[in-house]
């Protein structure tokens, strides 16, 4: 990912301060460091935010787009999670212990991102007891979608796993290619596929 060799402006933080007020009002010295210390990026669909074996140096938030974290196994891509706008990504233990990463990030669409340094996030904890709130109920939010994904993983009906995926993450239903989904799900693309087409019938009867 190329980031831009400047700090983010007002305009590219908007969505950001919306976001994190949401969580917990966001005082001026705190709107002043973010503003100072972050950097807006892009990423063309197809490339690779994090590659294993690389360390994660930073945590973006999603301004627009999508992307997934996937892992290789025997030659096979497993699609280990999927995010769109508003959320935050990262290689999560690379990032937090600055060890190298297990897994692949990729952009599966455009996306703008804003480019938080480890250096800075730990300083913003020293400096801003506020952000300590904000980013309990960030990891709050990731330790339940963490949750979701154990669920799935755990059950065996493909039925039961593309359901719950529905009922967690519709929103990326008809974003997603069918391929990673069925990736996410461990599930065969056929099987998902005549899921659907299932489901879509069933729906039309009604």
């Amino acid at each position: 990912m190329m980031l831009l060799k400047k700090h983010a402006s007002p305009e590219d933080v908007i969505t950001l301060f919306a976001v994190l007020n949401y969580l917990h009002p966001l005082n001026k010295g705190l709107q002043k460091f973010i503003l100072n210390n972050s950097y807006p990026g892009k990423l063309n669909k197809g490339k690779y935010l994090l590659k294993a074996g690389d360390v994660c140096t930073h945590i973006y938030f999603v301004k627009s787009g999508l992307l997934r974290g996937f892992i290789q196994d025997e030659g096979k891509d497993i699609t280990t999670w999927i995010t769109a706008e508003n959320d935050l990504v990262a290689g999560i233990n690379s990032f937090f212990t600055q060890t190298e990463a297990d897994e692949n990030i990729q952009a599966l669409e455009d996306c703008e991102l804003i480019a938080f340094s480890f250096a800075d996030l730990n300083r913003m904890y020293s400096r801003f007891p506020s952000f300590n709130v904000i980013a309990r109920k960030l990891y709050q939010k990731n330790y339940i979608d963490a949750e979701n994904r154990a669920l799935i993983a755990r059950l065996k009906s493909a039925d039961k796993k593309y359901g719950h995926f529905l009922k967690s993450q519709s929103h990326l239903v008809n974003r997603v290619a069918i391929k990673y989904i069925a990736s996410f799900l461990g599930i065969a693309t056929e099987t998902l596929s005549r899921l659907r087409q299932k489901m879509a019938a069933n729906t039309s009867k009604k």
